[in-house]
């Protein structure tokens, strides 16, 4: 019982982020974010959430610093938005699935290029 509320919990607080940093953060820094996941301990005194940034490598650090610096701004606004007791602590990191779906895919149809051609 325990895991399911953990699991809605974790599904809420993607939700709810994902609306905040797109509407409510005003930070020229911040690029294109998608919030892929979010992993929330038992106790719902944390939260890993994985980020996905298009742009480069300076563009991502520049990203995450901003995310950094906004955090304590959305924890309020998450805390003001969801009804919990405590609000979970927010731990950002950058998720590069996407990027390595995206390469793998690339290489896939180079290689079904090359049996094309034969």
């Amino acid at each position: 019982m325990a895991k399911v509320r953990v699991g809605r919990v974790g599904e809420q607080i993607k939700k709810e982020l994902s609306q905040i940093i797109q509407t409510e953060l005003k930070d020229p820094r911040i690029g294109f974010i998608t919030v892929t996941g979010v992993d929330v301990t038992n106790d719902l005194s944390q939260a890993k959430v994985y980020l996905s940034v298009l742009g480069s490598d300076e563009q991502k650090e520049e990203t995450l610093k901003a995310i950094a610096r906004g955090t304590g701004f959305i924890r309020s606004e998450l805390g003001k938005r969801m009804r919990l007791r405590h609000t979970p602590v927010l731990l950002f990191k950058f998720d590069a699935s996407i990027a390595y779906g995206s390469r793998i895919e690339a290489l896939l149809e180079q290689i079904n290029g090359g049996e094309r051609s034969l």
